[in-house]
Formats: structure tokens, C-alpha cells, sequence
């Protein structure tokens, strides 16, 4: 049996390892992402507590060279789904084809579809369907496909970035509360910094290639999330989350802006996403323990996209961006 002193510095060794491991990755990521380097951390933050992110931006600021950077860049095997209205869920989940075998005879074989991978962009998931859109729920939340009456276990780990544009939404399907609350969060990419554009135009325009080195796989990946699920939750913690969860739902709120200009706050899930993700801040932080600055620092990700506004919010020029750092302040 090990001592305390032996327990204490495997646990150190464990954050040095993870923190170590996850600024290299980062490094590695922004040779080819230029720039925004809050937004790649929040992105790496929800990779390694196996969550989800819907990534929100205008066309052609990097989302897909952001996602395929980063699945290069851990050796995972990736996929690209563009959305659109006459996709199929089969044509994401894959269906079974009756071919002819050498024998003369026939039989069903299971033609997989993009959604079986380590990493899947979905490319502007509101321009498809509803019925396609839910095709997409028990992949996210299951880790599996089911075709007909088969089961398909996705490679873990699993990973989805689904994208979507802020500005454009002719012809497009918003996104159910349901579909919204399988991602852990919803970040929102924004122009790059005036000093970036020079670097961008350097590696787009001049010829030159960088190319992606791997500098983690698969099991070292599923490592660092079992170790994620190690970090310590102080109790002081846990209340303030339920505070601030709390504190977005109108029937239990004490934040007037609250109840004038929210339906419906966010679910139970919403607790378990901003500790999940204090616990990765904690981690890259050097700490076994979540502090309530990182509770602070992960809520308004981790939120925003799970409070339903009223029409109200928009006369009194608001939104759930304002509201919930409003909560954040106030708890």
C-alpha cells in the first residue's frame, strides 16, 4: 500500500504530466492557427473532459483549420460533414447495402458512415434537417450509431465540433434546446487581432507548408481525460456552481434581468459541464484542486447557449452573453 508522501507525488507527477502534455499540444496547434489563443485553450479545455463544442463564427476565419489541426496533431482519425438541407441520417451514420458475393448469393454489408470516427467537424450544423440533426444525439451522447437493429461503438476518443454561422439564417434549422445541451460548450471564434493577419497571409499565400507534427495519439489522449476526472472539488466550489446554475433559471432567480428576459434557465447537465471544465483550468494551472476562479472562468462557456431568451430581451438589447456574466458578478 503507498504512503500518503507517495500518493501526493504521483498526483504531482500526474498535473506536471498533463500540464506539460497540454501547453505542447497548444504550441503545436497554433504553428498552423494563428492567433486566439483563449479560444484554442477552451477547446482543448472540452476535448479532455470528453465533452462537445459548437464553434460559432462568420465564414472563412479558420473553424476547419482549426479542427483538422487538432485531430492531426493527436494522430486521431477525422472526418468533414457538410450540412445541408437534402443531407440524410444515413448519409451520416452510415446503411446497409445488399451486395453479391462470389458465390452467387446475396448479403447486407454496413458501408460506414463519417460519423464513426475519432474527430468529427459537422460544418454548418443548422443548415441541416431536424430529423438529420437528431440523428446526431445518440453519437454525441452514446458514443454509438444503431442501424436497423445493429449497434456501432464509435473510436474513442470521440470528439465533435459542429459549426454554425451568427449571421446567415436563410434556409437554415435552428438548433433544438435538446441538440444545444449535448455540447458542453458554445464558443464564439472572433476576427483575428490586426498583428495576425501578417502571419496568416505568410502561411496561406507564400507557398510555404507547415506540416502538422503528432505530438500525442489516442491512448495518451484517454489518459489525460482519466486524469482530469482525479482533480478535487471543494465543496465552496460546488455550492458556487450551484449558485450560479441556479441563479439562471427564472422561477428561482433573485437577478431581476433574469426573470424579465429568460424562459427557461439551464438543466443539471450545465453543473456537471463548468466542473468538468474548472477541473481541466485547474490541471493546466499546475493544481489538484478547482478554485472559484476557475469556476468563474469556464461558466459563461459552458452556459450560454442553454438559457432560451424572451422576446423581451431583445427590446431591452440584451442577451444571454450580458445575463450570465451579470450572474457571474452578482453570485
Amino acid at each position: 500500500m503507498s504512503s500518503p508522501t507517495e500518493c501526493l507525488e504521483k498526483a504531482k507527477k500526474q498535473i506536471d504530466t498533463f500540464r506539460e502534455d497540454f501547453f505542447v499540444l497548444k504550441t503545436q496547434i497554433q504553428r498552423c492557427f494563428i492567433g486566439q489563443e483563449e479560444l484554442v485553450e477552451d477547446v482543448l479545455c472540452a476535448f479532455f473532459t470528453g465533452g462537445h463544442v459548437l464553434l460559432e463564427g462568420v465564414p472563412g476565419i479558420g473553424k476547419t483549420m482549426l479542427s483538422k489541426t487538432l485531430a492531426q496533431s493527436m494522430s486521431l482519425s477525422y472526418e468533414r460533414i457538410q450540412c445541408t438541407p437534402d443531407l440524410m441520417p444515413s448519409d451520416i451514420t452510415g446503411h446497409k447495402t445488399l451486395v453479391e458475393t462470389d458465390s452467387g448469393s446475396h448479403q447486407l454489408i454496413f458501408e460506414q458512415g463519417p460519423v464513426i470516427s475519432n474527430f468529427i467537424l459537422i460544418d454548418e450544423i443548422n443548415r441541416a434537417t431536424p430529423k438529420t440533426q437528431s440523428a446526431l444525439l445518440e453519437a454525441m451522447q452514446e458514443g454509438q450509431v444503431t442501424i436497423g437493429r445493429e449497434v456501432f461503438i464509435l473510436p474513442k476518443p470521440n470528439f465533435f465540433i459542429a459549426t454554425q454561422n451568427p449571421i446567415e439564417h436563410e434556409g437554415t434549422y435552428p438548433l433544438p434546446e435538446a441538440q444545444l445541451d449535448r455540447f458542453l460548450v458554445k464558443l464564439k471564434i472572433q476576427y483575428p487581432e490586426p498583428s495576425d493577419y501578417h502571419q496568416i497571409l505568410e502561411l496561406t499565400t507564400s507557398g510555404k507548408t507547415i506540416d502538422v507534427e503528432p505530438v500525442l495519439n489516442a491512448e495518451k489522449v484517454l489518459e489525460m481525460r482519466q486524469t482530469v476526472t482525479h482533480i478535487e472539488v471543494p465543496k465552496s466550489a460546488v455550492e458556487n456552481v450551484v449558485k450560479i446554475v441556479r441563479a439562471t433559471q427564472p422561477q428561482s432567480s433573485s437577478i431581476e434581468s433574469v426573470r424579465e428576459n429568460v424562459i427557461l434557465g439551464a438543466s443539471p447537465r450545465a453543473v456537471q459541464s463548468i466542473v468538468m471544465l474548472a477541473k481541466v483550468k485547474a490541471l493546466i494551472d499546475g493544481r489538484s484542486s478547482v478554485s472559484l476562479k476557475d469556476i468563474k472562468d469556464v461558466s459563461l462557456i459552458a452556459l450560454r447557449h442553454r438559457l432560451i431568451l424572451a422576446f423581451a430581451a431583445a427590446a431591452n438589447q440584451t442577451d444571454s452573453d450580458r445575463i450570465i456574466n451579470e450572474i457571474i458578478s452578482g453570485v
